[in-house]
């Protein structure tokens, strides 16, 4: 995440309030420091990236899926596009498992090529639901939403 802030080590360093040899420590654990989930939650923010979510999803046997922002402008036809992209995603996911398994054994680069398949379905799904509840569903305290009621006219 480091790498990914203009300035490297240093600047994220600085941004955290420490010198870039504590945070060094820190990173490596040496001389018993420690990196806290509160720095790097501001590191990944501060980098932009999704590193700490990603590691911390896999870690506990899960997987990291970042959701739509709120910025982000959607209609129905981004929505049908979507579940374009989901169909073509899990037709190629079947026609890889059924090649994966065609010799009895799936092997470890047939492994990972059917979970990049599979995470990436996952994560276009996920979008989906919540580009579809942010359009469709009312709003828990304003009732139904401006834009959702202009969608459904469209």
């Amino acid at each position: 995440m480091c790498r990914a802030l203009p300035g490297g080590a240093e600047a994220m360093a600085a941004a955290l309030g420490m010198s870039a040899a504590s945070l060094q420590n820190r990173i490596y654990e040496v001389k018993g420091q420690v990196l806290h989930t509160e720095h790097a939650l501001a590191m990944q923010t501060l980098s932009g990236r999704t590193d700490f979510a990603e590691a911390i999803a896999r870690m506990t046997g899960g997987m990291f899926v970042q959701l739509p922002s709120l910025e982000d402008e959607c209609d129905n036809q981004e929505l049908l596009t979507k579940f374009t992209l989901i169909l073509d995603q899990l037709g190629v996911l079947a026609r890889t498992h059924a090649k994966a398994i065609e010799d009895g054994v799936v092997d470890d680069q047939e492994k990972a090529e059917l979970e990049r398949i599979a995470h990436d379905a996952h994560r276009h799904i996920q979008e989906l639901l919540q580009l579809t509840f942010r359009i469709y569903r009312e709003s828990e305290s304003a009732g139904d939403a401006p834009a959702a009621r202009a969608l459904r006219t469209a």
